[in-house]
């Protein structure tokens, strides 16, 4: 299995990215990157249990925008 091109960790988090090849039907091969994000904890019976998302370039902005509005709902919640 080939390794990432990087990894970067953050308590039970987890991000990598990838490079990948596709074999396009004309024959030539393209390359693109894919970030996978993983999630590991350890449930109550002490298994370790992790959970994937994967993600392509372009989708990386819009989950970082969707997580900014979950937090700024988050935080003024608290305030009320």
């Amino acid at each position: 299995m080939p390794a990432p091109l990087k990894k970067i960790k953050s308590g039970n988090y987890e991000v990598s990215i990838w490079e990948n090849e596709k074999d396009m039907n004309d024959g030539g091969i393209v390359t693109f990157k894919t970030i996978s994000l993983k999630k590991s904890w350890k449930d109550k019976n002490n298994v370790t249990r992790e959970q994937y998302l994967s993600l392509r370039k372009q989708d990386v902005e819009k989950v970082l925008v969707l997580m900014r509005k979950v937090h700024e709902h988050l935080i003024l919640e608290e305030e009320k």
